[in-house]
């Protein structure tokens, strides 16, 4: 297959449209026989070719209108047939084609995971099941009838509704699914196999009756009610808060081993990696439950926003994902922590999403070109566009987007949009000029805010002076001014609100804001609940930022100004680090630190997300230069001196909190994330040996055994190597469990950490073939291991790349992940840089080079 670029800007309507596809799959493992008849019409009459996507299958015969047909010329990525001299513009074609499931590891299209099988069809999976108009804007009804042996395949499961079934006398049995909306062959989906099966329903606010059933391995029903009560919690939250009711009679979801995603949204039938489905307190974290009950609610939103909606092409892949994130995100805002939920979120956007827009790969929410459309699949896609529709949302407050989501649903219902159809719905149902704002679709980078302000003492008048910068990106030279909504504050000396949270609307180069009856100079705080994706430039006093964290009445603030503390001390201590000066720490900070612990009742929750330390790859941001030496070696002295300087303040809190039963609720969750702070620090400091063991002893549930091995492993205190052991010979049985061993080791601080994730690649628990084991101990190393896998030795690149090289042939998609690292190499030291780029180099002479790592690779080297 070529790697040759596809450009926006050269999308055509379809020639040819599907209205209805019956599949009749006959399902084995070894060998699969899928025919596809599919009914076809032309739409545009000058047209006499049919070009077809599909790959990676045997092709075994062709009818076109029931009749054998051979007009056709077949390559590596498709069939295209020759209709000169053929007037029907209405037909069938009936395709035949062998697979093989159980040879397929790419995890694309039909394959076998564990002893299932199921299919994974976004983006341009299905043409890897049949010859097929692959692309988002062909929208077809689809019957699926699937055959195969019914002991080892009991249940046979498709998109719709079931509407027959029966056994055959050769041991095999049939059943016929019909999904009666109109979809994109993305969404199609198949499973087969021997499950649990958790049955449930939902009554909708209509009065109908949907029936939920939930399909997990045999021996997991224990671990599958959370991800029920997750999805009845998501179905009346959308119906309450955006008026959108299910449609189907049936809504299912599978989980699964092996899976390249988190999760997908196939209409009806949701196929999850097993990672967001399974829970309970002995196998999952706090962190984990949130997280299942997000994505599960996420799949299920994209029933209207993605399915009965979907996109007109990949390139406004950020329709539906952008929004989607967005809902899910208010989603758990609304039933957990409002603040809680949007630190988390911006944390994760600063570290992550930040530094793709740094990148090679930099590119705007709605790309204007790609060569593999997995690569689409970006944290600017779906991070960055939530945070565009969330602007969208401050701008016109909830009422009025509530307005243009009804007018988007009811003029795009069936049809596939773009996200001009989402803008232009907003704007027409709120009567707000969003012309302006529509370049955040189209303009890549991370703005940059600088924030200066003045007092007039005779006048009362404070002014603001915003200027906004967005710097030159790899893939856009020229930028131009953003509509940036920016939400301030304004706090006296006596930390009372003199202003009320207002959102100042930045459209200009450079504006300037007043606000008048103002007594004396206020401190302002910027950019509360963080209004936009911005990066900001004010020249804050330790003193205005302490008065802040005292006194802001918005907790994302508060939050922030801590941030804001951290970086401080780590900058000045990098430079300390360079002249080779003593490390320093100002008192009056740890001073105000101690004062949070000692009241951390009034606020658990936020307490402990002020005072989590930020990792070392989250520090590396606040630098265009990384020197992942310093940033480390900062790091190390800054959790030191917090755990010796708050110790009292901390034992007295760790002491202070006691749960016995364990609770899935906000109040517990805070107090546990509380207990588990203290814990961390006290780890470095003289009882940290005796109460990470006391703690691992007497856990009831993962969450806090995780954080006593988290503790004991990063601290190197003498038990560690106990806890390890005691916890790997638990649960080495089970694999998702095992993954958070495997990151544990994947971080430790030791020297000779690369050795033992060499190691433990050999390891009964270790599969190279299942996405999450690769993810929890490679890309856990590459990822946040910054100090071992940017060691100036070059060892963390060559293995990376070695990796690579074998996921290429197996996993392309895995492997594109996994690479980031790598390309991101104009980040660090001359040194680095070269090692870096050899590895790249010696990737790009790879035979038969996927074109997922073939893009990056271009990309990051320029060419």
């Amino acid at each position: 297959m070529q790697n040759k670029a596809k450009f926006r800007k050269d999308y055509k309507k379809p020639n040819f449209i599907v209205s209805d596809i019956f599949l009749d799959v006959q399902l084995d493992p070894q060998k699969t026989v899928v025919t596809a008849t599919s009914q076809y019409e032309r739409v545009n009459p000058e047209t006499t070719e049919l070009r077809l996507d599909g790959h990676s299958f045997q092709f075994s015969s062709l009818k076109f209108n029931n009749q054998p047909f051979h007009s056709y010329q077949q390559d590596d990525s498709g069939l295209t047939l020759d209709l000169k001299g053929i007037d029907a513009t209405k037909f069938s074609l009936e395709i035949v084609t062998i697979l093989t499931p159980a040879a397929n590891t790419s995890l694309q299209g039909l394959y076998q995971s564990g002893e299932g099988i199921c299919t994974q069809c976004e983006a341009e999976g299905f043409r890897q099941i049949t010859y097929m108009l692959d692309r988002p804007d062909v929208l077809a009804r689809y019957t699926t009838k699937i055959t195969a042996d019914k002991q080892k395949y009991p249940y046979l499961l498709s998109n719709g509704n079931k509407v027959a079934s029966g056994d055959l006398e050769d041991g095999r049995h049939w059943v016929e699914w019909q999904d009666p909306f109109p979809k994109p062959c993305y969404l199609f989906a198949l499973v087969a196999g021997d499950f649990d099966v958790l049955q449930d329903s939902f009554t909708t606010k209509s009065g109908r009756n949907v029936a939920l059933e939930l399909f997990v391995d045999r021996g997991n029903l224990d671990r599958a009610d959370w991800a029920m009560q997750s999805l009845k919690r998501a179905m009346k939250w959308d119906e309450e808060r955006f008026g959108l009711e299910y449609d189907l009679d049936i809504y299912m979801i599978v989980a699964v081993d092996f899976f390249n995603m988190g999760a997908m949204e196939n209409k009806g039938l949701n196929i999850f990696n097993s990672k967001f489905v399974l829970a309970n307190p002995q196998t999952a974290t706090d962190e984990d439950y949130i997280a299942i009950e997000s994505v599960i609610a996420h799949e299920y939103f994209h029933n209207w926003t993605g399915n009965r909606i979907t996109c007109r092409d990949w390139f406004q892949l950020s329709l539906k994902e952008g929004l989607t994130v967005f809902r899910d995100q208010e989603f758990t805002a609304d039933l957990w922590s409002r603040a809680g939920k949007r630190i988390e979120d911006v944390r994760f956007l600063r570290a992550n999403q930040f530094a793709e827009d740094a990148s090679p790969m930099s590119h705007p929410i709605r790309p204007e070109k790609v060569i593999e459309m997995n690569n689409f699949y970006t944290l600017t896609v779906y991070e960055k566009g939530a945070e565009v529709i969330r602007m969208m949302h401050t701008l016109l407050g909830e009422e009025l987007f509530q307005k243009g989501m009804q007018l988007y649903v009811a003029e795009q219902d069936g049809k596939a949009a773009t996200c001009d159809d989402f803008v232009s719905a907003m704007q027409r149902a709120s009567g707000i000029d969003l012309s302006q704002f529509r370049y955040w679709y189209s303009q890549s980078g991370t703005p940059e805010l600088t924030v200066t302000d003045s007092y007039d003492e005779e006048q009362r008048r404070y002014t603001l002076t915003i200027a906004q910068l967005t710097p030159v990106t790899t893939d856009q030279m020229e930028k131009v001014n953003l509509h940036i909504p920016v939400k301030v504050a304004l706090y006296d000396q006596q930390g009372h609100a003199v202003a009320a949270e207002t959102v100042l609307s930045l459209t200009q180069n450079e504006q300037t804001f007043a606000f008048d009856d103002i007594a004396t100079k206020p401190v302002p705080a910027l950019l509360c609940d963080f209004s936009a994706p911005v990066k900001l430039q004010y020249a804050y006093s330790t003193k205005q930022m302490i008065h802040l964290l005292r006194y802001a009445e918005n907790h994302f603030v508060r939050w922030d100004v801590a941030q804001m503390l951290f970086a401080q001390v780590l900058r000045h201590n990098v430079t300390q680090y360079h002249q080779g000066k003593e490390f320093e720490f100002p008192a009056e900070i740890l001073s105000e630190f101690y004062q949070l612990i000692e009241h951390y009742q009034q606020e658990s929750e936020l307490t402990a997300l002020i005072l989590t330390l930020p990792k070392a790859t989250e520090f590396a941001e606040l630098f265009k230069t990384i020197d992942p030496d310093a940033i480390s070696a900062v790091r190390d002295f800054m959790q030191q001196t917090l755990a010796e300087q708050l110790k009292p303040a901390l034992l007295k809190a760790y002491n202070s909190i006691n749960l016995n039963q364990y609770e899935v609720t906000a109040e517990h969750i805070a107090l546990r994330a509380m207990r588990n702070l203290c814990l961390n620090y006290l780890a470095y400091t003289s009882v940290g040996n005796t109460l990470v063991q006391k703690h691992y002893e007497y856990a009831n549930n993962m969450t806090d055994t995780l954080a006593a091995l988290a503790a004991a492993t990063k601290s190197q205190v003498p038990c560690a190597e106990v806890l390890l052991a005691d916890f790997e010979a638990k649960w080495q049985h089970d694999g998702l469990v095992m993954d958070k061993w495997f990151a544990l080791q994947a971080t430790r601080p030791e020297a000779d950490v690369l050795e033992n994730v060499q190691k433990l690649m050999d390891h009964p628990s270790f599969n190279f073939n299942n996405p999450n084991r690769v993810r929890s101990l490679i890309g856990v190393f590459a990822n946040q291991n910054l100090k071992a896998f940017h060691n100036l030795d070059g060892r963390g690149y060559r293995f990376l790349t070695d990796i690579l090289i074998r996921l290429n042939e197996s996993n392309p998609q895995v492997a594109a992940r996994l690479i980031e690292p790598l390309i991101r190499f104009s980040r660090y030291d001359g040194q680095r840089q070269t090692l870096m780029k050899r590895a790249l180099e010696r990737l790009n002479q790879v035979e038969n080079l996927s074109a997922d790592l073939f893009e990056k690779i271009e990309k990051a080297l320029g060419r």
